[in-house]
C-alpha cells in the first residue's frame, strides 16, 4: 500500500509549526522513518508537511509509528489527513501541479518536490513504487506548466510580498535568507522599481548579484540596517525567531514572514508602526490573476488524469511481471531447442525442408496447446471468454 500522511491546510499556523520538518533535518528523519516504512519521502514547505510512504501496515499502525519516529505529539493526529493508493496518487498530482497550494498554481512546489525526491534518492529511502511515482509526477508537473503556460502569470508568496510591499509605497527592501523563496523574492524586487535591497545571509558568498543598489550583509548585521528599510521579507529556515519586536526602530515597517516555523515574533504585529503579514495572511490577499489561473488550470486537468492512469496501470501490470518472465523463458526454451536441432542437422538434411519442419514445430508448440485449452474450456462452459483471449493472441490482422 502506498499512502500519504499530511498536515491539513486549514489548521492554524501555530499547530502547523509543531508538525513541520526543516529541510536540513530531512536526512535524519528519513533514516528514522525507513525503520517503519518500506519506502518514504518527506515534503515539507511553508504551507505543508507530508510524508509519502509504502508499507504493508494498516492505517492506524503506520500513523502511530510515523508520529513516534518524528517525535510528534500524538494529540495532533486529529490535525492530519491520510490518503492511500489511487487517492494518494491523485493527491500528489494535484499538489505538484499547484491545485493544492495556498496560492493557486504557484511555481515553487514543482522544484520543492524535485528537491525532496533527490534527497530521498540520496538517502536510498525510495525505490520501486515511490521512485516510479515521483518520476511520473515530476514529468506531469513539467508538462502541466508547459501546456497551461502558467509561467506567463507568475504568482507565489514571494511575488505577492514584493507586489504588496510596492503597493504600500516600499522603496527599500531587506530579504532575510537566500534559499529558494528568498532568491525568488530578490528576483521580483530586481525586476521592478526600487531604491535599495539588503540581502542578509550567513554566508555572503552565496549571493552573486551585480547591481549597485544591492548590498549583501552578514545575517548578524541585519539590525544595523533596519533603519534604512521600508519592507522586510523574511524567509529563513531557522527553527527560532530571528526578528524581535524590541529590535525594530520606531519607524514604519511592512514585514512579510514567509517562513514556517515563523521568523518574526508575533508581538511585532501589535506595534503601531508595523504591518505584519504571516504566510496565512498573505494567502488571503486577493490576487488579481487567481481567477484566470484557475480557469487555465482546470482546462488542463486532463494531464493529471493521464499520468494518474499511467501510474495505476503500471502498478497493475507490475503484478503480472513474474508471469511475463515465465512466458519469455518458455518462449526462449522453445526456440533454443529448435535452433540446436537446426545446427546439428543443417549439414545432413535439406536446409529448406529442415527449416520448414522446425518452423511448423514452433508454431504447433503454441497452436496445439491453445486448441487443448479451448476444448477444456468448452467442456467447462467458459468458451466465450477463452475464445476472446485466444483470438486476440493468435488472430493477428496485417
Amino acid at each position: 500500500m502506498i499512502g500519504v500522511l499530511g498536515v491539513r491546510s486549514d489548521v492554524k499556523l501555530e499547530i502547523r509549526e509543531k508538525l513541520s520538518i526543516i529541510q536540513k533535518h530531512y536526512d535524519n528523519c528519513l533514516e528514522s522513518l525507513k525503520e517503519v516504512c518500506d519506502e518514504v519521502l518527506i515534503l515539507s514547505t511553508c504551507n505543508r508537511t507530508e510524508i509519502y510512504f509504502n508499507t504493508c501496515k494498516d492505517y492506524e499502525e503506520i500513523v502511530l509509528e510515523i508520529f513516534d519516529k518524528l517525535k510528534w505529539d500524538k494529540n495532533y493526529i486529529r490535525y492530519t489527513f491520510y490518503h492511500e493508493d489511487e487517492h494518494m496518487v491523485n493527491h500528489l498530482m494535484k499538489v505538484i501541479c499547484g491545485f493544492d497550494s495556498l496560492i493557486l498554481g504557484e511555481d515553487q512546489i514543482l522544484g520543492q518536490i524535485k528537491d525532496a525526491y533527490e534527497i530521498a534518492l540520496n538517502t536510498k529511502s525510495i525505490k520501486k513504487d515511490l521512485q516510479k511515482l515521483f518520476q511520473m509526477a515530476i514529468t506531469c508537473g513539467k508538462e502541466f506548466r508547459f501546456q497551461s503556460k502558467l509561467y506567463t502569470i507568475p504568482v507565489s508568496s514571494a511575488s505577492i510580498a514584493v507586489n504588496e510591499g510596492r503597493k504600500k509605497g516600499a522603496r527599500s527592501f531587506m530579504v532575510l535568507g537566500y534559499g529558494e523563496i528568498g532568491s525568488l523574492a530578490c528576483k521580483y524586487i530586481l525586476s521592478g522599481s526600487f531604491d535599495r535591497l539588503y540581502i542578509a545571509v550567513r554566508n555572503t558568498s552565496v549571493v552573486n548579484i551585480k547591481d549597485k543598489r544591492v548590498k549583501v550583509i552578514h545575517f548578524n548585521e541585519r539590525q544595523n540596517f533596519y533603519k534604512y528599510v521600508d519592507c522586510i521579507i523574511s524567509c529563513t529556515s531557522a527553527p527560532h525567531i530571528v526578528v524581535h519586536a524590541e529590535e525594530l526602530l520606531q519607524k514604519p515597517f511592512i514585514i512579510y514572514d514567509l517562513a514556517v516555523p515563523r521568523d518574526v515574533e508575533e508581538s511585532t504585529g501589535l506595534m503601531e508602526n508595523v504591518e505584519l503579514y504571516d504566510i496565512d495572511r498573505i494567502s488571503c490577499i486577493n490576487d488579481e490573476n487567481c481567477q484566470k489561473r484557475e480557469e487555465i488550470m482546470n482546462s488542463n486537468k486532463y494531464i493529471l488524469e493521464k499520468y494518474t492512469k499511467e501510474f495505476l496501470d503500471w502498478q497493475k501490470l507490475k503484478e503480472i511481471s513474474p508471469e511475463i518472465r515465465k512466458l519469455q523463458k518458455y518462449g526462449e526454451q522453445v526456440y533454443m531447442k529448435r535452433y540446436k536441432t537446426f545446427k546439428n542437422k543443417k549439414y545432413t538434411k535439406d536446409n529448406d525442408e529442415l527449416a520448414e519442419t522446425l518452423l511448423k514445430s514452433t508454431s504447433n508448440a503454441y497452436i496445439n496447446r491453445a486448441i487443448e485449452v479451448l476444448k477444456e474450456e468448452q467442456l467447462k462452459g467458459r468458451l466465450d471468454e477463452c475464445l476472446n483471449i485466444i483470438q486476440r493472441i493468435f488472430y493477428i490482422t496485417e
